[in-house]
């Protein structure tokens, strides 16, 4: 029997809390074992249980979530299947399917810690190879994520290009403050264009290209009316216009529309078509906090933002706890793009601190690709090994901070948005936002590719990691993840797998001037 549908909501809501905590028991308890292959995998299944399946939510509502959890800081996928059963089944229940999904890798990651704390200053050698190519593999994965992510968020020229320069000025520099600037900055960026400054400037540079070229070529011929003083035609302003307005939805300045008072009463018609009916498709089915409560979240969450801040800059000798603690509850605030950003970025708070080891820090990394939940499980074992190295806290302590912190902004933010969202929905400059989010998140995981591929390879001599180009082998592990992963459907695991096992042969080739058995034995020893 299928689970109620969307519609259902408020009735889910008054049924008992146990009925409803082993409804989510029953339709999510396998989700923290089988979710290999990071944020796209992620959604295809939520899509496949929760909207194709139970019918938890419908088709619209599953694409402005999917919208909502780029746009928002933390971790995509884990807030995506949170949100999904807040609608269905509040809150309390929320907070279950969100322990379900990443507790396993949780454990897993925990446990890898007390290992890695154990282990030898320097590793064998074959050791180093397999991890190197553990992260070519990883590699290859993140990289598809961000192919697969952009077609989605990639919904016209606009889009495209601010992909493209949030992936490259990414590239270019690192700060905290840097890629929430960056997200603002797309924002501001598509609303200003869907509003009709993006086609006016398109056609007066149009204008002025046109005048330059009739200056440039001392032509008798007159400039066609309307050129010189910066009007146009209906002809050249009604397929841009029109083009734009289907793409982008939000109406542009009645300045461009055309002359003709019939086409442009249809095309404005069309626009409020779909703006009315997006906001009425699930209208009032996604408020599940009052909006006093939703306020009283966001603000809540910004004092604490700021109180972190605060005693981040002027304690000068901050306990580990509070220093781990303030270090990723703010990565979690200002980490978009999800678990791919999430990686590189972890790596200035956590190792440039001092408190883990760029080894230690690599060899988590290349395993954490082939547990299954959330990327930002990383956390937990950085956070468990920093309480390890500082010999002032329990690791279970230091693992449990640096879950809290990590998972914490973005449940709240998107908690809260839920809410939100019913009042904002129906405006057009709100969907022009998200979607210049949404294409500067996806270039930063682009940003994510280059900085790992950057750090990827570590053996005794690069303790702290260097370009993993320095031999076309670890390129030929990157390539043969992604096609194998994108064409052959390889899984995720197998292919961290593959990776690693295309390592060792590197090593096995590169000592081929050994004897077998002196190769061997090596190996052996050194492990």
């Amino acid at each position: 029997m299928s689970a109620p549908s969307l519609s259902s909501t408020t009735y889910q809501r008054r049924a008992p809390l146990m009925s409803r905590l082993t409804e989510v028991v029953r339709t999510m308890w396998d989700l923290g074992f089988i979710s290999f292959g990071g944020p796209p995998v992620h959604f295809q299944i939520y899509h496949k249980r929760f909207v194709d399946g139970y019918k938890w939510i419908d088709e619209q509502t599953y694409q402005e979530l999917f919208a909502i959890c780029q746009a928002l800081p933390g971790p995509a996928s884990t807030k995506f299947g949170f949100c999904i059963t807040l609608i269905h089944s509040g809150f309390i229940p929320a907070l279950l399917a969100f322990l379900l999904f990443s507790l396993p890798g949780v454990l897993g990651m925990f446990a890898l810690s007390l290992g890695v704390s154990k282990m030898d200053e320097t590793l064998p050698r074959p050791v180093y190879a397999l991890l190197c190519g553990l992260n070519s593999a990883t590699v290859g994965i993140i990289a598809l994520a961000a192919v697969q992510l952009g077609q989605r968020a990639v919904t016209d020229k606009v889009s495209r290009a601010l992909l493209f320069l949030g992936a490259t000025a990414g590239m270019l520099y690192n700060a905290l403050w840097y890629f929430p600037l960056l997200m603002v900055i797309a924002g501001i960026v598509t609303m200003s264009y869907d509003g009709g400054l993006g086609p006016k400037a398109l056609l007066y540079s149009k204008n002025l290209f046109k005048r330059m070229r009739h200056r440039q070529s001392n032509s008798d011929r007159p400039v066609e009316e309307g050129l010189g003083d910066g009007a146009w035609t209906s002809s050249s302003v009604k397929e841009p216009v029109a083009a734009h307005r289907r793409s982008s939805g939000p109406a542009v300045n009645e300045e461009l529309v055309s002359q003709n008072p019939e086409s442009q009463a249809n095309e404005v018609n069309e626009v409020n078509e779909v703006v009315e009916g997006a906001a009425t498709t699930t209208a009032n089915k996604n408020k599940v906090f009052p909006m006093p409560l939703a306020i009283t979240i966001v603000v809540g969450f910004f004092i604490s933002f700021i109180v972190i801040l605060v005693l981040r800059a002027e304690l000068k000798s901050r306990p580990i706890g509070l220093s781990l603690f303030a270090n990723l509850y703010l990565a979690g605030t200002i980490i978009f793009g999800g678990g791919p950003v999430v990686i590189p970025l972890l790596r200035q708070y956590i190792v440039d601190e001092g408190w883990v080891t760029a080894r230690d820090f690599l060899l988590g990394l290349a395993i954490i690709q082939a547990f299954p939940g959330p990327n930002f499980n990383f956390a937990v074992y950085l956070g468990s090994l920093t309480a390890l190295n500082s010999g002032s806290l329990p690791s279970a302590i230091g693992a449990l901070l640096a879950f809290i912190a990590i998972f914490t902004p973005g449940m709240l933010l998107a908690s809260a948005t839920i809410t939100f969202w019913n009042e904002l929905r129906s405006r057009p400059w709100v969907a022009s936002i998200l979607r210049g989010l949404n294409a500067a998140a996806v270039g930063l995981i682009y940003t994510a590719v280059y900085r790992l591929w950057e750090m990827g390879y570590v053996d005794e001599n690069h303790a702290n990691g260097s370009s993993l180009g320095r031999d076309p082998w670890w390129v030929v592990i990157t390539a043969t993840s992604f096609v194998g992963t994108a064409w052959f459907g390889f899984p995720a695991p197998f292919s961290i797998v593959l990776g690693a096992a295309m390592g060792l042969i590197w090593f096995v080739v590169v000592n081929a001037g050994q004897s077998g058995a002196e190769l061997l034995g090596t190996a052996m020893m050194e492990l």
